[in-house]
């Protein structure tokens, strides 16, 4: 249940809100003195303070209520502060206001307009201190995470992004074959070498291969060698990435492109750690950790008869999904300026042009327009034209008042766990303006 401190040396006063508040489900604690309220805010979790404006009889000035109010203010920054002035003392009351009380009524005070804004105030209130405490465990995880694994200098800033980091380092020992999965130019790179980095074979080797960057049937040879004569061309023999990569870790990148041939090899090896080069018929022994990446749909492979289903098995025993760009927002920015360097920064426009666009082309492309963009311009300052994005995107992010649309108020409400003055807050808007939209765009209030 919500608690008020009332503030206010004249008991009449503290009894009428004590009764007014019980009966919306409130609780109240009693202040006469400003030292008693801020001591009783010392030792109580209090979700909002309604104090007058004087405590001395004959005084008039409203002062204290100022002194009051600074003190709250310095103490606790984030709590909530109803001002009840006569009208004598409304001139200060605005100046309180604009200092950062939260609203302010004349005695005698109107029931429902002081509810209402008692209730709005006490749902953003609690709002914003979960979104502090997310906020500060989140901070705390990724110290934890900056301090005890090597993050191979990644940049990231989203929630989305972090947990994937962090279930990478955490199966980065495991001696298990790992999927990383999630669309072309997402990272899916560095997510293997952080997992690399951090494992029991770190010391050893990274070797890389792109199936889907060789022909298929030169593939094989790629992967576990050839003897001298075994393919036109194989003037020598030659070792292949497993020996390689013994001792360290493998990354098959674009492991759906793996023919069917190459398919049974690599489970083989997966299950014994045993091959042949090809045109050999000895056997070779290797250990290598095994993890594969791909952008395609295994699974409706396996159905079409193009994948072997025990391999994916085999290669799936811990799968990391990579979320496309558009769904780690809070990553573009920081990317971004990762990007840029040191030497160039972004104006608002070109901050929400980055922003509004969809990014299909994902991290990569982001790399792509920022460096061009500080190739292009001669200005420290990028703006949004020189973004190089599609006019509509770049149209939007000009503006300073970037209306959202029903998908990001959706977003926004599913991010917020359906706080509305949460998701508001997100969004830039107050609650009602939310509510508002919501209404026009058929959008159900929680």
């Amino acid at each position: 249940m919500p608690t008020v401190l009332v503030i206010d040396d004249n008991p009449s006063v503290a009894t009428a809100l004590e009764v007014l508040f019980s009966l919306h489900d409130i609780d109240t604690l009693r202040a006469t003195s400003p030292e008693d309220g801020l001591a009783t805010l010392a030792g109580n979790a209090v979700d909002l303070v309604v104090q007058d404006m004087n405590f001395s009889a004959d005084t008039t000035s409203g002062e204290e209520g100022q002194a009051l109010f600074g003190e709250i203010r310095t103490r606790f920054p984030d709590l909530p502060v109803i001002l009840l002035t006569a009208w004598t003392h409304l001139d200060a009351a605005v100046q309180l206001a604009k200092a950062g009380a939260a609203d302010y009524l004349a005695k005698p005070w109107d029931d429902r307009r002081l509810i209402a804004t008692v209730e709005n105030l006490i749902e953003l209130s609690q709002a914003n201190r979960e979104l502090q405490r997310r906020v500060q465990r989140e901070r705390k995880q990724r110290s934890e995470l900056e301090k005890n694994y090597d993050l191979r200098g990644v940049v990231w800033n989203d929630a989305a992004t972090e947990r994937v980091l962090t279930l990478a380092c955490q199966v980065a020992r495991a001696d298990v074959p790992i999927l990383i999965t999630g669309p072309n130019g997402a990272g899916k790179e560095r997510i293997a070498e952080i997992i690399q980095a951090n494992s029991s074979v770190k010391n050893g080797p990274m070797v890389t291969l792109n199936c889907g960057a060789l022909p298929s049937e030169l593939i094989e040879a790629e992967l576990f060698g050839a003897d001298a004569g075994a393919y036109t061309g194989a003037s020598k023999a030659r070792e292949g990435k497993f020996e390689a990569a013994d001792g360290g870790t493998l990354f098959l990148d674009e492991i759906g492109n793996l023919p069917p041939a190459g398919q049974m090899k690599l489970l083989r090896v997966l299950e014994t750690g045993r091959f042949e080069r090809l045109g050999s018929n000895r056997e070779r022994q290797v250990k290598v950790r095994v993890i594969s990446a791909t952008n395609a749909d295994l699974p409706g492979m396996i159905r079409a008869g193009s994948f072997r289903e025990d391999l994916f098995y085999r290669l799936n025993v811990i799968e990391l999904r990579l979320p496309p760009l558009s769904e780690r927002p809070g990553d573009i920015l920081p990317l971004a300026l990762h990007f840029l360097g040191a030497e160039k920064s972004l104006d608002d426009g070109a901050r929400a042009g980055l922003l509004a666009h969809t990014w299909p082309g994902n991290v990569r492309e982001l790399k792509n327009v920022m460096q061009r963009a500080s190739l292009l311009s001669n200005q420290a300052m990028i703006r949004a034209g020189d973004l190089g994005l599609p006019l509509a995107t770049t149209t939007i992010a000009a503006s300073n008042d970037i209306e959202p649309d029903r998908d990001g108020i959706e977003r926004a409400l599913a991010k917020a766990g359906g706080v509305v003055a949460q998701a508001a807050a997100e969004l830039g808007l107050s609650r009602q303006a939310l509510y508002r939209r919501m209404d026009r765009l058929g959008i159900a209030r929680p």
